[in-house]
């Protein structure tokens, strides 16, 4: 082969790996039988929710996960294949699998997820997560909760002490304190 293509060739290999280092999450996906309407929503789909979705030749695919050591991700390379790449972890997965759902001709295949090789499978699950942001504010609301709840009973005790039913029941619960004792055991004597 001519030295010029032997080098374009590695300058693919070369900017898929690099694409695919700097990945969060990389969906596989066989889109065979797609027509071109539905290619076309996928890929807005997909672009709403800042992922990348390319169409890579399986040899350029192959040798770009070998050489980041995903040797069992260039065993599924068979078929015409497209990779999804997300910043988060799981906007790929998700929005592949739920497009899926509606169109049976694009199969989920494998995946590799924060550096780990992830099957179908798994794919699945991560597509029931929210995005970043929802499980950031899913965190919060968890974290706030507590405190919430402790407000929310310092307040009823404020009210309930303003119109004077804490007194009575603090009187009627409290244990007799050491002062008041004393002097009843006095007027006894």
């Amino acid at each position: 082969m001519n030295k010029d293509v032997l080098a374009q060739k590695e300058a693919k290999v070369n900017a898929l790996a690099e694409k695919m280092e700097a990945a969060s999450s990389i969906v596989l996906v066989e889109y065979r039988g797609l027509t071109v309407a539905e290619a076309t929503e996928l890929r807005r789909n997909l672009r709403a929710e800042d992922v990348d979705f390319e169409v890579c030749k399986n040899a350029v695919s192959r040798r770009a996960a070998e050489k980041l050591g995903y040797d069992d991700f260039s065993k599924v390379l068979v078929g015409p294949n497209a990779l999804a790449f997300g910043k988060d972890p799981v906007a790929p997965a998700r929005v592949l699998a739920k497009f899926a759902k509606d169109h049976e001709k694009l199969a989920l295949k494998t995946g590799i997820v924060d550096g780990k090789m992830v099957d179908e499978d798994v794919i699945k699950q991560l597509s029931a997560l929210p995005n970043k942001e929802g499980m950031l504010a899913r965190f919060a609301s968890t974290l706030n909760a507590p405190v919430i709840k402790f407000a929310m009973t310092v307040k009823a005790l404020a009210e309930a002490k303003e119109n004077g039913t804490v007194k009575e029941a603090a009187a009627e619960d409290a244990p007799a304190t050491p002062a008041e004792e004393a002097p009843a055991e006095a007027a006894a004597e």
